[in-house]
């Protein structure tokens, strides 16, 4: 959280750091009142949630409170005391956690992995039963990312107008689980490097640039990706096609409540409650005017698979794709878009209008909690992939990246004996660099005296956790008696007796 600096600080800095208090917000009072009550509701039906969706709410509710633990950091010169409260670092919808890891990615991939390159994003969507089979099955996920890399990377490498033997591409993708109603919506972000490296034969690599595709090429790339995809489903025995109709063949239990959560989420339907099964309640407006083929030159669509290739970056405009990245990367769940109607329903703005005109969604709050449930990732299923050069296990890594990452030999690579050692390893931005990338803020420097700022303490024994809350101002979050450095005094008096 920011607040404006106290007048009088010095510094070109114009918020400051406070507190994030998450017992405050809509999202936590939801969780908090309604989580047991739709646990309960499951059970009653012998339907229970994975141990690792239980664990997103439980983790949740400790997230940014100070009863569980936290940092005491403490200014140098003046002694202002700040409690720093531990978060629970998941995946699924914590707001606070998932604007971290958003701009921890980000920098990442601008500084570190992102060449000096024009960059195109791509985006690959999904028919409904897909996005059922890939929210499942991360396995199925990954061999089908594999394919859309190659049919991307072919098209890409055919455009420059290389040899494929000679030449390579590189993109990042992103895997989003979540869509604008918080529907579980699985798609791919893929940041293209827009061309293709051919290495020469002293090892040198060149840079061929491709211009955007055209309308007639993302048609016929959207169907080689569908045709490519159902071909490896139906060998794999998922998929089935006769001369009617297509289906998928999952093999799933009818009481497996994580299975029905997502199914219906996917189809905007309800999941809980006596209207289980109709259709969510949308708030509308006016459709928009525009023509249904205003931008098609951008979109190709085939079978339920859409590709958008419309966005892109130039080789210097570095704050652009960090803003992308960002995009990209960002929390399933907007605490700004929630809100409770007068009837006590939940409430949620979408990102954008639909074309129908519907601007908002309306849940019944157990039907909401179903919601955030379906958007839980199983736990170690990678959501960031590396492909092509940006890949790890990449030669040419070390060529193309930023941060100049790679593996193998230094000597044959070309880098000096002289030159500091390569590090393929990532270390996480900490808590206050992120703070000072996103927002200019500055944590290390005391707010009210711009002193130096450290970490003092880190406090996890609940008795001494009570004893210091005891002293906290409950309204402002602060230590009621702050210490402070004493009056300057004058040097003791020498006595009259010596």
């Amino acid at each position: 959280m920011i607040q404006p600096r106290p007048e009088g600080m010095s510094g070109g800095d114009v918020f400051s750091y406070a507190r994030h208090r998450p017992e405050q917000t809509l999202l936590y009072q939801l969780i908090e009142r309604y989580w047991p009550e739709f646990q309960s509701h499951l059970s009653e039906t012998d339907r229970y949630l994975p141990r690792h969706v239980a664990r997103e709410f439980d983790e949740y509710l400790e997230c940014g409170r100070l009863e569980n633990g936290f940092l005491r950091v403490r200014c140098e010169d003046c002694h202002l005391e700040h409690l720093v409260a531990f978060s629970c670092k998941r995946r699924g919808f914590c707001p606070s956690c998932g604007a971290r890891r958003m701009a921890e990615t980000a920098a990442l991939l601008v500084d570190d992995v992102l060449p000096y390159k024009p960059i195109r994003q791509w985006v690959l969507s999904f028919p409904y039963p897909l996005r059922f089979l890939l929210s499942s099955n991360p396995l199925v996920m990954s061999k089908v990312l594999g394919i859309v890399n190659r049919v991307i990377s072919t098209h890409l490498i055919k455009k420059a107008g290389v040899k494929a033997t000679q030449a390579q591409t590189g993109a990042v993708t992103l895997i989003q689980r979540f869509g604008s109603a918080l529907n579980l919506n699985v798609h791919f972000h893929m940041l293209f490097i827009d061309g293709a490296y051919q290495e020469k034969h002293n090892g040198q690599l060149r840079f061929h640039r491709v211009n955007a595709p055209t309308a007639s090429e993302l048609n016929t790339l959207v169907a080689a990706i569908s045709q490519r995809v159902a071909g490896h489903l139906e060998r794999q025995g998922l998929l089935v096609r006769d001369d009617e109709s297509s289906y998928l063949t999952l093999d799933l239990q009818d009481d497996d409540a994580m299975h029905q959560l997502q199914e219906h989420s996917i189809t905007y339907r309800i999941a809980v409650g006596p209207q289980q099964g109709r259709k969510v309640f949308t708030l509308q407006t006016i459709p928009s005017w525009e023509d249904d083929d205003f931008g098609t030159n951008q979109v190709g669509k085939i079978a339920g698979f859409s590709l958008h290739a419309g966005v892109a970056t130039k080789t210097r405009e570095r704050k652009k794709l960090e803003r992308l990245c960002r995009y990209i990367s960002r929390p399933a769940v907007s605490e700004k878009r929630l809100a409770l109607t007068s009837q006590g329903k939940v409430r949620y703005q979408l990102k954008t209008p639909y074309r129908d005109g519907s601007t908002h969604v309306i849940f019944e709050p157990l039907d909401f909690m179903a919601k955030l449930a379906a958007l839980v990732p199983k736990p170690r299923a990678n959501l960031t992939r590396y492909h092509g050069v940006l890949a790890p296990n990449s030669k040419q890594r070390i060529f193309v990246t930023p941060a100049k990452r790679g593996k193998g030999n230094t000597q044959k690579q070309g880098v000096k004996d002289d030159e500091p050692a390569l590090v393929d390893c990532h270390q996480s931005m900490t808590w206050a660099e992120r703070l000072k990338r996103v927002f200019n803020i500055d944590v290390t420097i005391c707010s009210r005296c711009g002193g130096a700022v450290r970490i003092i303490a880190c406090i996890e024994d609940p008795s001494v956790i009570n004893k210091i809350l005891a002293h906290l101002d409950a309204k402002s979050g602060t230590p009621a008696t702050v210490n402070q450095i004493p009056e300057p005094r004058a040097p003791p008096q020498e006595s009259l007796f010596d």
